[in-house]
């Protein structure tokens, strides 16, 4: 009796820690599938343990949803919006359009100004990011809102180095001349510094306990003396390490995603098994709250990625299979965030939405430029669309042949916006075709 009494107490207190330090998740919608969002709303609420939401966007559908729940709600501002969010009077329309109709009946958390801009943006953008966060900042005040807290997140493609943790830097153009400033402004108004950490990008074969918070030999660090059980927190401190190296390590961190898919195209480090081992451990680490080696007893809001399987994502396999959930709400895997050891199960009818009819894609027309095509590829890579497969190293790369990147990213938008003849105009530089531009292992 005392032992179930004890594990009862336990129950609740891994509940009550997680809960109080922030798991939350990210809420995408690139399927054509998924339940209507008060069906996901009232899921989140009643069935599980998640107790805030993060989306790439500011869908209003998706907004409404969550009024009156209680659950806090992060949104982002397009990468493509920076340009116009650096002038205070467009700001302030923003405000007003996508904010003030929703507030405070959802509590929206943050806005965050575009998304990972320092790996995917050009220099425009990079350039206008502080002043377009600054901007928005004042934008919200100016209109009387002063609970949105303004940030942004971003990929450890920012770090010049992370190895050993205490070694930790940002790269040095950024440092000086973007997070040097966008770290003081987070100072200033207590906002979290914002990043991305995905142990799953490290995979190497033989790394693989170290990733998935198994039991392993650690990684030692010679210049701290302290030891390493697992990847993540490994990344974390070299981002504290390059915070504190301008003079920052006081500002909080926040885990804009992390996850681990569980189907691959052939490639070991995917699994079912593999993604449940470190979502799982991951909610155990995190509701323990004992920090980081260089951080101890410091806890970190974290979104776990994603909260479904996305059957409309472009690029490989992987990028369907991140979700926790299917869309009827049934787990993947468990990895402990439903309520009451409960496994899932559909709430009511999702309605998919209809089949649509013969297989189309979006590619460039003949006559297109170069330059007109790197602008396409600019524009989708800022709109929340996946590029990763069209970066160096990615299964769809292919180095000075804009006309081939431009293929896939078109079509990975006009795919995404639900395949309209509209959505593949691109300045008159796009046209429709039945025939699938798909080669090799870069599947279109």
């Amino acid at each position: 009796m005392a032992t179930t009494s004890f594990l009862s107490a336990f129950v609740v207190l891994l509940h009550l820690v997680i809960t109080t330090h922030g798991l939350g998740i990210n809420y995408g919608t690139l399927a054509d599938n998924l339940p209507p969002p008060a069906t996901v709303a009232n899921f989140l609420k009643t069935r599980t343990t998640l107790d805030r939401v993060k989306i790439y966007d500011v869908n209003p559908q998706i907004l409404q949803a969550f009024a009156n729940t209680g659950i806090p709600v992060t949104v982002t501002a397009p990468n493509g919006d920076i340009a116009a969010l650096k002038q205070i009077d467009s700001a302030r329309q923003w405000v007003v359009t996508h904010i003030k109709p929703y507030h405070k009946q959802t509590k929206i958390q943050y806005i965050l100004v575009g998304s990972e801009v320092l790996h995917w943006g050009d220099a425009t953008m990079i350039r206008g990011l502080n002043s377009a966060i600054r901007t928005l900042h004042a934008a919200l005040l100016a209109e009387g809102i002063t609970d949105i807290k303004v940030t942004t997140a971003h990929s450890l493609a920012i770090m010049r180095s992370s190895i050993p943790p205490s070694a930790g830097r940002f790269r040095p153009g950024f440092a000086k001349h973007v997070l040097g400033p966008m770290l003081q402004f987070l100072k200033e108004t207590r906002t979290p510094f914002m990043v991305n950490p995905y142990p799953y990008f490290s995979y190497n074969g033989k790394n693989v306990n170290f990733l998935l918070f198994r039991p392993n030999r650690g990684l030692y660090d010679k210049y701290t003396k302290l030891s390493y059980t697992n990847q993540f927190d490994a990344l974390l401190d070299a981002v504290y390490s390059a915070m504190k190296d301008l003079g920052y390590g006081d500002v909080d961190i926040a885990i804009g995603e992390t996850g681990w898919p569980s189907i691959c195209d052939g490639w070991d480090a995917c699994s079912v098994a593999n993604a449940q081992s470190f979502n799982g451990q991951l909610v155990k680490h995190l509701a323990m709250g004992k920090g980081t080696p260089l951080m101890p007893n410091r806890t970190f809001e974290t979104y776990i990625f994603a909260l479904f399987n996305e059957n409309q994502k472009p690029g490989p396999i992987a990028e369907r299979n991140w979700g926790l959930f299917r869309p009827d709400f049934t787990p993947v895997y468990d990895c402990g965030i439903m309520r009451n050891g409960q496994k899932g199960a559909p709430l009511a009818p999702t309605n998919p939405a209809p089949a649509v009819g013969d297989k189309k894609w979006c590619v460039p027309k003949a006559a297109a430029t170069d330059a007109a095509l790197q602008e396409n590829i600019n524009y989708v890579c800022s709109q929340g669309v996946d590029c990763k497969p069209i970066q160096p190293g990615g299964v769809c790369y292919a180095a000075n042949n804009v006309k081939a990147l431009a293929t896939y990213a078109m079509n990975a938008y006009y795919q995404a916006n639900g395949r309209h003849d509209f959505n593949c105009d691109f300045s008159n530089t796009g046209v429709i075709t039945t025939t699938n531009p798909s080669h090799d292992q870069c599947k279109i």
